[in-house]
Order: structure tokens, then sequence, then C-alpha cells
């Protein structure tokens, strides 16, 4: 029974996140044809390396997309292994078969501006995605990953660097405007594939230095009902053993937790760092 109901679980997990996979492939697709495309925003990618070929030699994207992502496919099965899996390989696919498919649809605006906000957002929404599904859409990630391996170079200059040629390709092509947007769209959906894979929510950090320990773990404890971590602590200066409370909360319980401590303990000193993400109980599970 345990091994069966495993087994149905892993189905699961594996049909949500090719779930995942082909919506933010088609998102990122969308994103392309309504937005970038038209308004010629080449914010990196091969996304934009065929936004580029499209308006010097009229070919159409969707074929260049294939044509470089799937080489770059079989060079990074080939060259760094095969963790990428089945699941890249229906990404790389997918992802321009929709832009053929959408490639008729009226572009959403015509402001190069609008079009690199709202074609970044699209982008990155897309793109964290498909990283919630434990893949990628391949390009030039894959060929920043072997020129890392064999390069010694970081993967993130590496990346910066492709997207920055390509930025800087679409700059001579199209006008130095056309690159300044493109930055604009890269920015944005850097931005927005962090939102999507830390979520729209912050918590508070406290790291709490007081004599009045107990007084404050009680209050944290029935005043916020929050957990608190005992740590141990030594002054820099004194040498003496201190204990430190560590204790994350919601960024709408953290005025209460401010206010609690100043009534405890005026003199205790207080460090606040904000946490992207919190997993556990109280917080998020995945």
């Amino acid at each position: 029974m345990g091994r069966k109901r495993r087994t149905r679980s892993a189905a699961s997990t594996a049909i949500l996140e090719y779930g995942y996979i082909l919506l933010g492939s088609a998102l990122i697709a969308l994103a392309f044809n309504l937005f970038l495309l038209p308004n010629k925003v080449a914010s990196g990618g091969v996304s934009g390396i065929s936004t580029i070929l499209k308006s010097l030699l009229g070919w159409e994207p969707a074929y260049v997309q294939w044509a470089f992502n799937i080489p770059l496919f079989i060079a990074g099965v080939l060259l760094l292994g095969k963790q990428f899996g089945i699941k890249t390989l229906v990404g790389t696919i997918f992802l321009p078969f929709v832009v053929f498919l959408s490639k008729d649809m009226e572009p959403a605006t015509n402001n190069a501006l609008l079009g690199s906000l709202f074609g970044g957002i699209g982008v990155g929404l897309g793109l964290g995605i498909v990283f919630r599904g434990k893949a990628s859409t391949g390009g030039t990630d894959l060929a920043a990953q072997i020129v890392h391996k064999y390069t010694g170079i970081s993967l993130g200059l590496c990346v910066a660097l492709i997207d920055g040629l390509i930025v800087l390709t679409s700059a001579l092509v199209f006008s130095l405007e056309a690159g300044m947007y493109a930055l604009i769209g890269l920015y944005v959906t850097s931005k927005t594939i962090d939102l999507i894979q830390v979520g729209f929510g912050r918590s508070k950090m406290a790291l709490i230095v007081t004599k009045q320990e107990e007084a404050v773990r009680e209050g944290i404890f029935k005043s916020i009902d929050r957990g608190v971590t005992k740590l141990q602590g030594t002054g820099g200066f004194t040498d003496d053993e201190r204990p430190v409370l560590m204790c994350v909360v919601e960024q709408t319980e953290f005025t209460k937790l401010k206010q609690l401590v100043r009534d405890l303990d005026p003199a205790a000193f207080v460090i606040v760092a904000d946490a992207a993400e919190v997993l556990g109980e109280g917080f998020n599970r995945a």
C-alpha cells in the first residue's frame, strides 16, 4: 500500500512539473509575440537572436529558435551530461512551437517601453514557472554552462556576456534606444524570476541580544505565537557569553515584535533582516 501511494505521488508530481513546463513555455512564447518581437526588443537569449534575424533576414523566429535550441540541447547532453533530461527537451521544443502557433496574433502594444516592461514580466513569469517544474527552456543558458565548464569563467558572468552580446547586437542592428529597451526587458525578466521563485511574501528575521532572555522568549511565544531559536553568542569586547534569540515573523507581525522587545528590555540589541523565503511550520511548506 505504501509503495502504491508513493508511486501515485511521484506520478502526480511528474504531471504537475510537466504542466509547469508547458504553461511557462506558453507564457514566454506569448510574451515574445505580443510584446517583444513587434517592438524589436531583443532582451537576450535565443528569442533575442531570433528577433534580430527576423529583422535582418526575415527568418521565422520559431524556426530560428528550434535551429539554435535543439543543437544546444544535444551539445549540452554530450558535453555536460544527461542531467537536463526529457523535461528540458520538452521546454526546448514546445516554446518555439507556441511561438509558431501564435505568430499571427496582433501585438498588445506598439510602444517599445511598454513592450520591454510587459514582455520582460511575461518572460520572467514563464521562466519562473518552468524552473518550478525543475527544467529550463535551454537556449543560451546551455551555451553559458558549456562555456563555464571549458573556460572556468563563472556561470553568472557567462550568462551576462552572452546576453550582453545579444543586447549590443540589437543596439547595432536596430538603434541605441532599442538596445536600452532590451536592457530594461532583461532586468525586468530577472526580477520577475526572483519574485516567482521566492514568492510575494516577505518575512523578517530578528536576532535579539538581551539580558531578559526568558521574558522576551516567553513574550514571543505567548503574544506573537512564533517559535524562537536560542543561539549562543560571545561579546567581542567583553568576551562574555550571552544568549542570542533568533525569531522569524511575518511582515505584519514585525511591529508587534519590536514593541514587545522594547517593553521587556529597552537595552536589548536587535538586528533585523529581510527573509525572502521561509520554509517550515507556520510558513511555506514548499
